[in-house]
């Protein structure tokens, strides 16, 4: 009996955004490439594209052959736990497309699996054909596709769960290696996470990097000197090691600290940009004299910036209250959006949301309860943030006063390191942090939860 893999991807250059999926059904028995789907659908978020991948090579499976068991592969962890069953769909964008990637099959014929995105990439790039096709005002056309010749050959055995650390280092060789070509904005994962308040946790989640991102990464990853080189346009290319320009100039240097505590600190309560916007307790206002004192004796801050959230403006007015400068506030800049999670712990949370929480821990696109900002959106915000703050501070020292998810958001891109990268790092309150970003894009991460100014 012939058997079938489906291997379906999809994209959101925004999220939502200009969407495409594609899928490749494959001769399980010879690993042949039988058909290739792909399609520019317009504005959609990344988990419509992914149903909408998932249908496609559903169908384009049955038409081969209406009686082969199918075997379908996909990185979407989401649509994997929810199309098997062990997670109910509450969205209601998502309960007609799964509804009706049911229904295409008789049940028990279509087994699903999930594999690392490093194994999904014929899939993802017939996405990002259509993607790109969509941007022209065109469709995709399987005549000029190059998915097939790119996609390097894999290994279709099943894998482990996303986040192991076999998959891990699969994702940090990738993201260093390239990424995926014309992909959003790195999107960040969580779990156990409560915003301004936990910060341990270990989950798995998806990313891709800016260019910028990735050079940063491979900067950071040389070990011998790399000499400027030219690019068949005569333009000087960006070098990357030891070896790098002496002439950048100096860089935007982000001094990033986080806010104090406050009552819902100690209680690892999630205390996002959506809750109650609670002030400084008074370990709080300690925390934020210390970190004042500490930053005047070293005397290079140049300007402050802060989220608007109460928090932050006041760990920021004493740094501006010691050291004669004023505060700018950034939107940008504020605390995830944890929806009905907001003033909750995590164990009360899994008790009240179980099937919410485990969506969100698996997918960054996922949203918390009650309409929260999912930590892919974050990233998006936080990385626009970034450029903006980059252009505007070039070769100044600025002071960005923020919360856990940016600040851990800023590192990660910076690094170029996969999204699960975000989750081991700890960030106590009121520590410091470094990010120098240069003008030729390179980045580099100086320090990480500096602490000793509260000490002694």
């Amino acid at each position: 009996m012939r058997e079938f893999i489906v291997e379906a991807d999809g994209g959101s250059r925004g999220n939502p955004g200009p969407a495409g999926y594609g899928s490749v059904v494959i001769d399980a028995a010879t690993g042949e490439t039988l058909v290739e789907r792909a399609e520019y659908i317009g504005i959609a978020t990344n988990n419509v594209a992914e149903y909408r991948g998932l249908l496609a090579g559903l169908r384009a499976a049955r038409e081969l052959d209406p009686a082969a068991p199918v075997r379908v592969r996909m990185d979407s962890k989401l649509v994997v736990e929810q199309m098997s069953g062990r997670w109910k769909i509450k969205h209601p964008g998502m309960k007609p497309l799964a509804a009706e990637a049911a229904g295409i099959y008789p049940p028990g014929q279509v087994t699903y699996e999930w594999i690392p995105r490093e194994h999904n990439k014929h899939a993802d790039r017939l996405a990002n054909e259509a993607m790109d096709a969509g941007k022209r005002g065109e469709q995709w056309d399987a005549g000029a596709s190059m998915a097939a010749l790119n996609a390097a050959p894999v290994d279709r055995t099943p894998s482990g769960p996303p986040g192991d650390a076999r998959a891990g280092a699969a994702k940090a060789r990738e993201a260093l290696a390239g990424g995926r070509a014309g992909s959003a904005p790195a999107p960040a994962s969580a779990g156990g996470y409560t915003g301004d308040t936990a910060d341990t946790a270990t989950v798995t989640g998806t990313a891709t990097t800016s260019d910028a991102d990735r050079r940063a990464a491979r900067t950071l990853a040389s070990p011998s000197p790399a000499p400027a080189s030219a690019s068949a346009s005569g333009q000087a290319q960006p070098s990357v090691g030891w070896g790098a320009a002496p002439d950048l100039g100096a860089p935007a240097t982000f001094v990033l600290l986080r806010h104090g505590e406050t009552p819902l600190t100690p209680e690892k309560r999630f205390s996002g940009s959506g809750g109650s916007d609670p002030a400084l307790s008074a370990v709080g206002r300690e925390q934020a004299e210390r970190v004042a004192d500490a930053l005047a004796r070293r005397g290079t801050v140049q300007h402050i910036v802060a989220s608007p959230l109460a928090r932050t403006r006041e760990t920021a007015g004493a740094v501006a209250a010691r050291l004669g400068l004023e505060v700018t506030v950034d939107d940008g800049l504020r605390e995830t959006d944890f929806g009905a999670w907001e003033g909750l712990t995590f164990g009360e949370v899994r008790e009240r949301y179980p099937d919410d929480l485990n969506a969100w821990l698996a997918d960054p696109e996922a949203e918390p309860t009650g309409g929260g900002e999912s930590f892919a959106a974050t990233a998006v915000r936080i990385a626009a943030a970034r450029d903006k703050l980059v252009a505007a501070y070039a070769g100044r020292t600025v002071l960005l006063v923020t919360h856990v998810t940016p600040i851990k958001t800023l590192v990660r891109l910076a690094l170029g390191a996969p999204p699960e990268s975000l989750f081991r790092m700890e960030l106590s309150a009121a520590s410091l942090s470094v990010v120098a970003y240069y003008a030729d894009g390179n980045a580099s991460v100086r320090l990480l939860n500096d602490t000793s100014h509260l000490r002694g």
